[in-house]
C-alpha cells in the first residue's frame, strides 16, 4: 500500500506526490491531518481554515470517484503528527510514503520526524518538489550557493527553467470503483473549535475555479496587467493568491498557461505578461530564502543588524492601525477590506506595511502576524518576505530613506476614491477633490464621524530615516 500526504497541493493535476504515488498498480489511499492547535499557534486566519477545508471536501469526493479513499486524522500539534502517522500506515499495510516538501521551519521539523518514526517501521518517505516551479536549491550562483538577491536570482531562475523545462501532468486515471465520501460537515470531530465550516461565498474552492480564474486572467488581463495591477478599483490582477497558497493550481500551471496563452514564456520588461510572471519568480524567490534560511520562519530579519532597531509596540497605536481608524483614508480602506473580506490588494499590503512600520514605527512582526491572522491566502514565505521587504529589513528592501506617503500613493493608485468610498462609508460622499485629506471638508460640514490622522506623516518619515541611521552609526 502507498499513502499519499495531501498538505497545501489539494488537487489532482500536477501533483508530483500523487502522480508518484499512483506510479504502479499498487493500492493508494490518501491523507490530510488536520491540526487545529497547530494552526492557532500560526496564526492561520479562521477564513483559510475553512477555504482548505472546503477543498479538502473537494478533494475527498474526486479522490473516492477514482477509487482512492481519503483519510483524514486530527492531529492537535505538529509534534503529534510521527506517532499518528505511524499507527495509520501501521493500520493500512503502507510501504511508502509520498508528499511534496514543506519549506517551512516547523513543517521540516515534522517531516523529519516522520521519516525517522517512519523508518523505524521500515516504510520509505519520499519528498517531492510540488510548491515550486523550480526546487529549492536548484537556482544556485556561479559558487553554488542559493541567491539572496532577487534580481540574479530572477536571471538565474530562467536559465535554469530553459535547462531543465517542465511537463504538467494531468490528473490520476481511476484506480478502481467510485468509493462512497462523507462530506466534512458530517463528520463532528473535524469542526470542534473551528466553528461554522461553510466557506466564504467569495471564495469558491476546487480546481475548476482556480483554472477558471486563471485563464480567465490570461484572456482579459495578463497584458495590461502592468499598467493596472497597482490600482485596487480596477481588479486588474489575477486573485489567484489563495487558489496558490493551498494548492490547489500549481506555479508551474500559471507558466504553463502564461506560456501557451502568449505562445513563448517571457523573458524581458518589454515583453508582454512578463510583469505578471515576475510576480511568480519573487513567489519563488521567498520561498527559496525561507529554505535557505530558516531563522525568517522564526520572527528573525534577514538583515541581521536590524534586530536592535527601536521598534515601537503600541497596543493602542496597533488597535488603531488593525480596526483601519488611522484617519489616512487609503490606509484605513485597505485595513477594513482586508477584515471584511480576507484579503488585500498587493499595491495596498505596501500602503499598509509602510504606515505601520515607517508612520508607527511599529515592529512588522506585529503585522506579519495580524496579516496571517485574517488572510484567505496566508503564506509564510510571501507574507514574511513582503513585510521585511516594506519595514527594510529584508531582501531587496526598499531603502530605509524611500518611505510610502499614505496622501500621495491613495492620490496615485485610487485617484477618484473609488476603493476609499467603497471601504470608509463614512467618506462615501465626499467629492473626490477632497477624499485623500478629508478632514477640512469633513469639519466645513461640522462632522466629527472619521478620525483625524494618528500621526504627521512628515514627522514620522524623519523618524523613521533617523531609527536606520543611527543603526548604522552603532
Amino acid at each position: 500500500m502507498r499513502l499519499v500526504w495531501f498538505r497545501n497541493d489539494l488537487r489532482l493535476a500536477d501533483n508530483p506526490a500523487l502522480r508518484h504515488g499512483c506510479a504502479d498498480e499498487e493500492p493508494v489511499a490518501a491523507l490530510f491531518i488536520i491540526s487545529p492547535t497547530q494552526w492557532r499557534q500560526h496564526k492561520m486566519a479562521l477564513i483559510r481554515q475553512r477555504f482548505i477545508l472546503a477543498q479538502v471536501d473537494v478533494l475527498g469526493r474526486e479522490l473516492a470517484a477514482l477509487g482512492i479513499p481519503l483519510h483524514l486524522l486530527r492531529v492537535e500539534t505538529f509534534a503529534e503528527v510521527p506517532a499518528a502517522l505511524t499507527d495509520l500506515c501501521r493500520e493500512l499495510g503502507v510501504t511508502r510514503l509520498y508528499a511534496n516538501q514543506a519549506i517551512e521551519l516547523d513543517e521540516q521539523r515534522r517531516d523529519h520526524g516522520v521519516t525517522a518514526a517512519l523508518a523505524e517501521q521500515e516504510v520509505s518517505c519520499h519528498w517531492l518538489n510540488g510548491c515550486c516551479v523550480l526546487p529549492p536549491g536548484r537556482v544556485l550562483t556561479g559558487g553554488r550557493e542559493m541567491f539572496k538577491v532577487f534580481t540574479p536570482f530572477s536571471r538565474a531562475w530562467f536559465k535554469a527553467l530553459d535547462e531543465d523545462g517542465f511537463v504538467i501532468h494531468r490528473a490520476p486515471a481511476p484506480r478502481g470503483e467510485p468509493l462512497p465520501w462523507q462530506p466534512l460537515a458530517e463528520r463532528t470531530f473535524v469542526d470542534e473549535g473551528l466553528g461554522e465550516l461553510t466557506p466564504d461565498p467569495r471564495w469558491p474552492v476546487g480546481e475548476a475555479e482556480a483554472l477558471r480564474r486563471l485563464h480567465a486572467f490570461l484572456e482579459q488581463g495578463v497584458l495590461d496587467y502592468g499598467e493596472t495591477r497597482d490600482f485596487p478599483a480596477q481588479g486588474g490582477t489575477s486573485v489567484l493568491s489563495p487558489y496558490l497558497a493551498a494548492g490547489i493550481v500549481s506555479p508551474r500551471q500559471c507558466v504553463a498557461a502564461l506560456q501557451q496563452r502568449l505562445g513563448a514564456r517571457p523573458q524581458s520588461k518589454a515583453q508582454p505578461g512578463f510583469v505578471w510572471l515576475n510576480e511568480l519568480i519573487w513567489r519563488e524567490f521567498y520561498r527559496h530564502l525561507l529554505v535557505l534560511i530558516p531563522t525568517l520562519s522564526m520572527n528573525r530579519p534577514f538583515k541581521t543588524e536590524t534586530a536592535a532597531l527601536p521598534w515601537s509596540w503600541d497596543p493602542d497605536a496597533f488597535a488603531a492601525w488593525c480596526a483601519g481608524r488611522t484617519g489616512y483614508p487609503i490606509v484605513d480602506a485597505a485595513m477594513r477590506c482586508l477584515n471584511a473580506t480576507g484579503w488585500m490588494h498587493n499595491r495596498l499590503r505596501m500602503i499598509v506595511a509602510s504606515f505601520l512600520t515607517k508612520d508607527l514605527h511599529i515592529h512588522w512582526r506585529l503585522g506579519e502576524d495580524y496579516f496571517m491572522s485574517q488572510l484567505i491566502d496566508g503564506d509564510l514565505a510571501a507574507n514574511n518576505g513582503g513585510w521585511q521587504w516594506a519595514a527594510g529589513t529584508g531582501a531587496d528592501a526598499a531603502p530605509y530613506f524611500r518611505v510610502f506617503n499614505p496622501t500621495t500613493q491613495g492620490q496615485r493608485f485610487d485617484p477618484q476614491g473609488e476603493f476609499i468610498r467603497t471601504w470608509v462609508t463614512e467618506l462615501a460622499d465626499v467629492p473626490a477633490a477632497y477624499v485623500h485629506q478629508p478632514h477640512d471638508w469633513l469639519r466645513l460640514k461640522g462632522r466629527q464621524d472619521y478620525p483625524a490622522p494618528m500621526v504627521d506623516h512628515a514627522v514620522a518619515r524623519v523618524r523613521a530615516i533617523e531609527m536606520f541611521r543611527d543603526l548604522e552609526k552603532t
